[in-house]
């Protein structure tokens, strides 16, 4: 069994048992204690423990325990955790179950396991990182995609290193294959000697997609890692599975044919889709409205302008609507189409509520209006539509699925400013649209949540 997949099971039975735990003391010294300890009825608030961790990645290797964004995104889910729980407890389960004795024994019994269970995930992480010999990640394929490999993991800031790979049927179709003379080659070696000098040091094989077969030798080595616990990915699914995305270089017109997107295609989960959203959007224009008149005060005081700003977007399939939010920019200012950091065209409220997200409230009515869902791709430009259809092989894709007030790219990659940014947030868009679910859905909102409270809006 790996390091990594002892220290996921080690974390669910931590967590399971930090939560029978913290309910039994605070019982205990709430005075609502039993002569016995409280274990069956704390099977729903250790099922949804381990549903919230798990939609922030907390039972991952991958994730970086110690950052600042972790520990947000564990408060958010925890707390999150608990009103799913307190709504359950006392509104669907029948009068007389055990938890119903006390609100206040849930409340704490959960605010409590919320640093437990996130110090002992960090002294993990510490443990198994600390003094650790250096990772790598072996790459198979020419040096051009290596390096291109190599340029996504910096941006990634992954910590393992790139060893380039090959052997006899790489050098001879590379020896054969145009060279750009501007592209420095990566130094490489042979596969099955890497294998062996790097051996426990490799956490993932990576296979650049090509016509040609491995060696025999390659093939069955690769083979004896995967049931060692070190697997071996095409390029296109180590981006699914590490970075979440979907690499624009493998999209054809024939890539929605492959498998995927089940959910997608379904007709019951679309409507369920569209119940939650009108529900959902109905409930957010109902609370938003005490807020919208010394909303509307301000930014009309700020240049005596609008209140509102609407602008014609691309939806599902292509079909144009307008999109409303507040007005964050002064009036009649020309300039860029992408709105910069420090942009000086943005009032000072309007800062505010870009930064809060606030701004993209009123889309709640496109929502329930049905142009829109409340995730899903950014709604687009029309103009600027036009201009990434042209630039941008198979941009029309992302028009498979309503468009969204936040999404997968919105909570995974900043602001985009300019066509690289438009292409790398199609990635993550691409992905959605062929991975949707509702645990997906239910993982953007809470890294949705992290987003609007640190104020990363633009």
């Amino acid at each position: 069994m790996t390091q990594a997949r002892q220290v996921t099971i080690a974390l669910v039975v931590l967590d399971a048992l930090s939560v029978v735990c913290a309910f039994n003391l605070v019982a205990w010294l709430y005075g609502v204690g039993h002569e016995q300890w409280i274990l069956s009825p704390l099977f729903l608030p250790v099922v949804i423990h381990f549903l919230g961790v798990y939609l922030i990645d907390g039972y991952s290797a991958r994730t970086d325990m110690l950052s600042v964004t972790y520990a947000s995104l564990h408060v958010i889910a925890q707390i999150g955790v608990l009103l799913l729980t307190l709504l359950l407890t006392y509104a669907f389960i029948p009068v007389g179950f055990q938890l119903q004795s006390s609100r206040f024994v849930t409340s704490v019994s959960y605010l409590a396991v919320i640093p437990i269970s996130l110090w002992y995930r960090r002294f993990f992480y510490r443990r198994v990182h600390t003094g650790e010999q250096q990772r790598y990640f072996l790459f198979l394929g020419s040096p051009e995609s290596c390096l291109a490999f190599k340029e996504e993991c910096r941006k990634n800031a992954m910590k393992q290193s790139v060893l380039y790979a090959t052997h006899e049927t790489f050098v001879r179709s590379a020896a054969r294959a145009p060279r750009d003379k501007t592209v420095s080659t990566p130094p490489f070696g042979d596969v099955v000697d890497y294998l062996e000098e790097y051996s426990g040091q490799i956490d993932a094989v990576i296979l650049r997609e090509s016509s040609h077969e491995l060696p025999s030798a390659v093939a069955q080595r690769l083979i004896e890692l995967s049931f060692t616990g070190v697997p071996t990915y095409t390029l296109e699914l180590f981006h699914q599975v590490y970075w979440r995305k979907i690499p624009l270089y493998r999209l054809n017109q024939t890539w929605l044919f492959q498998e995927g997107f089940q959910i997608a295609r379904e007709p019951v989960f679309e409507r369920l889709k569209r119940l939650s959203d009108i529900v959902l959007s109905a409930i957010g224009l109902l609370l938003f409205a005490p807020l919208l008149p010394v909303l509307a005060l301000g930014i009309w005081l700020t240049d005596r302008g609008p209140v509102f700003f609407h602008q014609t977007r691309v939806g599902r399939n292509r079909v144009l609507f307008e999109a409303y939010k507040l007005r964050t920019m002064r009036v009649h200012q020309g300039g860029d189409v992408y709105t910069r950091e420090h942009d000086d065209r943005i009032t000072p409220l309007g800062r505010f509520l870009r930064a809060a997200r606030i701004d993209e409230a009123p889309q709640l009515w496109n929502v329930l209006k049905g142009d829109m869902s409340l995730i899903g791709p950014r709604a687009e430009w029309v103009k600027l539509v036009d201009d990434y259809e042209r630039k941008i092989a198979c941009y029309h894709f992302r028009h498979l699925v309503k468009p969204g007030i936040t999404g997968w790219a919105q909570v995974n990659y900043p602001y985009g400013a300019n066509l690289e940014d438009t292409m790398r947030k199609l990635e993550y868009d691409l992905y959605y649209i062929k991975h949707f679910s509702f645990v997906l859905d239910a993982s953007i909102v809470l890294k949705t949540i992290h987003v609007m409270l640190f104020g990363m809006g633009r």
